[in-house]
């Protein structure tokens, strides 16, 4: 698209009132088509789209170059990288990396520590992993530690989740965080590090001071159903969902070591934290600066980890090259799906751009005193509760959001993204696929499944914000 076209696509197409009328029913559309039609989000975000577009008044050639020019710009800053960690994310199940973890830190705690250690578990499996893959590979881990212990099933299980979750939704590189990172042009080495400082009493919190409850709320133990790396050797079945093991690597009997796997698994993490660092204690022509700020870029930090953990996990679990090609290959049909979501969020949210909405909710939010951080927060929280989905409450949310960032310093940018995140977890109930994954896999009923996971997100989303508020006023 030429630059005039460009220009003339970012002024406001329509007055005020039809815009605001634009957003709500471009909105509305996409929860009613998720919610009640159950069409995938990623064509009710485009519809959602082109309908924002048609009431804004946008030309539809305008609305689809808009829509397109999102597309496009949010699969190169965030698609390699979700294909990226969907690769790391494979290679530590199909390694036994995971299964490490879990036996190392679980296997040197206490009773009483146990529930801590979990919730170190959820936070390490969650760093590089999606939601759904790192909720499969938990799922079988929580029932036998469960059961091996003694513990009730939530003293043991709410810790796990409560990890897994946060970082799902304050922590890139999940899809989530980085849309929203790339959407309202934050820093993503501030972002990481805030929302690792925001993700450790949350998830105490939410996880082993939680469980205390949880367990006497729900006072259940651990179904007879899990399925692990461990079972598999012993010859039982494996099946081929996302987070399960390959046939090849179900076969393996060596496992990396515990410090392999650990140093892999946080190395995407330490460059980019590093790279933060640099940028603020060095200078930008020293030479130091210059490397880290190289080795930390996501897409560079997160290929080399895919790199290390072929040798480290691959080859150190014995794998041949054709497993570590045949995990690397089944690594990316499972995340296809989100994939075409945060495209086409990123469609919507340059529609939700171009149009010039974004720049009437930022006159409203500098005008009424509104903290954008709260304003960000009850957003997320809205379209969490009407569509079930996180990811999609993250990037349409970021989308009306956009013109509020660009009046933030980077500091409070980040914590926007993080206020989204928190929000994106509000009570999770019957329309999300996580709240039905975790009712099957621990055989409750609904009402003692939003005693305990559902309480629990509420929890991680409150106590998310409250510290997003707290270092808004000191930082």
């Amino acid at each position: 698209m030429s630059t005039p076209a460009l220009v003339a696509a970012a002024a406001p197409a329509a007055s005020d009132p039809r815009l605001i009328a634009a957003a709500l029913i471009g909105i509305g559309l996409i929860v009613l088509l998720i919610t009640k039609v159950k069409l995938h989000p990623f064509l009710s975000l485009t519809l959602g789209a082109v309908t924002v577009g048609a009431i804004a008044g946008m030309p539809l050639a305008d609305t689809l170059d808009s829509y397109g020019k999102g597309v496009g710009a949010t699969v190169a800053s965030v698609g390699t990288l979700i294909a990226l960690g969907a690769v790391l994310g494979r290679l530590l199940a199909d390694s036994g990396g995971a299964d490490q973890i879990v036996d190392t830190i679980v296997g040197r705690a206490s009773t009483r520590a146990l529930p801590w250690a979990m919730a170190l578990v959820g936070a390490l499996i969650g760093l590089p992993m999606f939601f759904e893959i790192g909720l499969v590979l938990l799922i079988p881990v929580i029932l036998l530690v469960s059961r091996r212990s003694g513990l009730p099933l939530m003293r043991v299980g709410i810790p796990a989740l409560a990890g897994l979750s946060v970082m799902h939704g304050l922590v890139p590189p999940h899809p989530g965080p980085l849309v929203a990172v790339a959407a309202l042009k934050a820093d993503l080495g501030i972002t990481l590090g805030l929302g690792v400082l925001i993700a450790i009493p949350t998830v105490i919190i939410a996880g082993p001071l939680f469980s205390r409850y949880a367990a006497r709320w729900v006072p259940v133990q651990a179904p007879e159903l899990f399925v692990s790396r461990s079972e598999a050797d012993a010859g039982h079945r494996v099946s081929d969902g996302p987070g399960t093991l390959s046939v090849e690597a179900a076969t393996q009997t060596r496992r990396p070591s515990f410090g392999a796997t650990l140093f892999t698994v946080l190395l995407p993490v330490v460059l980019m934290l590093g790279k933060a660092l640099a940028d603020i204690f060095l200078p930008k022509t020293d030479g130091t600066r210059v490397v880290l700020d190289f080795l930390g870029t996501p897409l560079v930090a997160l290929m080399l980890a895919v790199l290390v953990a072929m040798v480290t996990l691959g080859r150190g679990a014995g794998l041949t090259r054709e497993g570590i090609a045949r995990s690397v290959e089944q690594s990316f049909p499972p995340i296809a799906g989100i994939l075409l979501i945060v495209a086409a969020g990123g469609g919507f949210k340059q529609v939700m751009v171009d149009t010039g909405i974004g720049d009437i909710i930022a006159k409203a939010v500098a005008g009424n005193g509104a903290s954008p951080l709260l304003l960000a927060w009850v957003v997320a929280v809205l379209i969490r509760l009407a569509t079930g989905s996180a990811t999609v409450a993250t990037i349409t949310a970021s989308g009306i959001l956009v013109p509020v960032a660009a009046h933030l310093s980077p500091t409070h940018t980040s914590l926007l993204v993080l206020a989204i995140g928190a929000g994106s977890l509000f009570f999770s109930h019957v329309n999300d696929a996580g709240f039905w994954l975790v009712k099957e896999y621990f055989k409750v009923d609904v009402v003692q499944n939003v005693k305990t996971w559902s309480v629990m997100e509420t929890l991680i989303s409150v106590v998310g914000i409250v510290l997003v508020l707290l270092l808004g006023l000191v930082l």
